[in-house]
């Protein structure tokens, strides 16, 4: 089977893991400081957090804005569904807004007419790696002075209009994932990113129970929080893993350039094209099938020939979860169209070119039977 996701773990990370073992600490210690300073530094912001998860960093970062019961937040249904679920276990209520056909991400253009007086911020999720168009839904932000939290979880690597995602130029806080398929791995782990000092300070004490020292050196608690503390173990892997990020979003890069040589012929899928003044980190590759009736079908036969085909994403709106608490009868357009033809393909650095063209095949076979 050909995975669609594997991480790729060297001598050096190996080497930088057991050195902590040997070590003093293995949380709580001198590799997450480290590991938060090198990751601020590659995305140009002036803090990073991190944390036990990507679904840890979106829940600290909803936190430390205030979202709370009887806000709205506009988000997209394109996305994992910890996106949306991090705004319902602060009580906010994710507005879902539909997608661009061509990009997958949020339409820009479709945010402002879903603003209400509740509605406290906008969450963009960066597709697929690709950014979304940030800088138009930071004029419609500013307009309204509504909070921007980018959900960057697919997108470390990557640029917007030559800015490093994550450098939160055009947005409050960034969030990062580091699970085993994402651009750079800790094993599981995550991070918020802020250029704010306030919300810097206040990511560090939701992080770690809202217990923080005071100006005696005594520990307090004046608010209620978790633990979502990430260890040095998986930080010391996080800073070997950093050194190799430009090289790992070049490889994909290639493995996106070899499906493009490949798939471009065959008339019944619709691949995936990085837009201008993008520099996608191509987290993943989705192709949609020409016709709808077509996705599963696909899907089965490439899965029963070896070919670790996935499923991203349903629209969060239609789980059972989602239908039973508000979202009943919601469906947009462009999501339901793209929720039925999607199939995601393998898309990892350890990817060789055989295997494409191995999927190429077995592609071809299907819309030749």
């Amino acid at each position: 089977m050909i995975p669609y996701g594997k991480q790729f773990i060297d001598k050096n990370d190996i080497d930088a893991v057991i050195s902590v073992l040997k070590s003093n600490f293995l949380t709580q210690g001198p590799k997450v400081k480290e590991f938060e300073e090198a990751l601020a530094k590659y995305c140009g912001a002036r803090y990073a957090v991190a944390c036990s998860n990507g679904t840890a960093a979106l829940h600290l970062a909803y936190l430390a804005v205030g979202l709370k019961k009887g806000d709205e937040a506009i988000t997209t249904p394109n996305t994992f569904a910890a996106t949306s679920n991090m705004l319902m276990a602060v009580g906010a209520k994710p507005v879902f807004c539909d997608i661009r056909l061509y990009s997958y991400n949020i339409d820009a253009e479709k945010i402002e007419k879903l603003i209400s007086r509740k509605t406290k911020a906008i969450v963009p999720v960066h597709f697929a790696g690709q950014s979304c168009k940030i800088k138009e839904i930071k004029k419609v932000a500013k307009k309204h002075k509504l909070i921007i939290i980018e959900d960057a979880c697919h997108a470390l690597g990557g640029k917007y209009e030559g800015e490093k995602i994550g450098s939160c130029k055009y947005s409050d806080m960034a969030v990062m994932s580091f699970h085993p398929v994402k651009s750079i791995t800790t094993g599981e782990g995550g991070a918020v990113l802020t250029n704010n000092k306030k919300y810097y300070e206040k990511l560090l004490s939701f992080r770690s129970h809202g217990i923080h020292k005071d100006k005696n050196g005594k520990n307090v608690m004046d608010e209620l929080g978790y633990n979502y503390r990430i260890t040095d173990i998986q930080c010391a892997l996080g800073v070997s893993q950093l050194k190799k990020l430009d090289g790992f979003i070049k490889k994909r890069q290639q493995v996106v350039r070899w499906y493009e040589e490949e798939l471009k012929d065959i008339k019944g899928i619709v691949l995936p094209r990085e837009l201008p003044g993008n520099y996608s980190a191509w987290h993943i590759y989705v192709i949609r099938t020409a016709k709808s009736g077509d996705r599963d079908k696909l899907k089965k036969y490439l899965y029963d020939n070896g070919v670790g085909v996935n499923f991203h994403y349903p629209a969060v709106y239609s789980h059972p979860y989602y239908r039973k608490n508000g979202y009943k009868n919601i469906k947009l357009k462009n999501m339901e169209k793209y929720h039925n033809s999607c199939i995601t393909l393998p898309c990892h650095t350890r990817l060789k070119k055989e295997e494409i063209k191995y999927i190429e095949k077995e592609i071809r076979k299907f819309f030749e039977k």
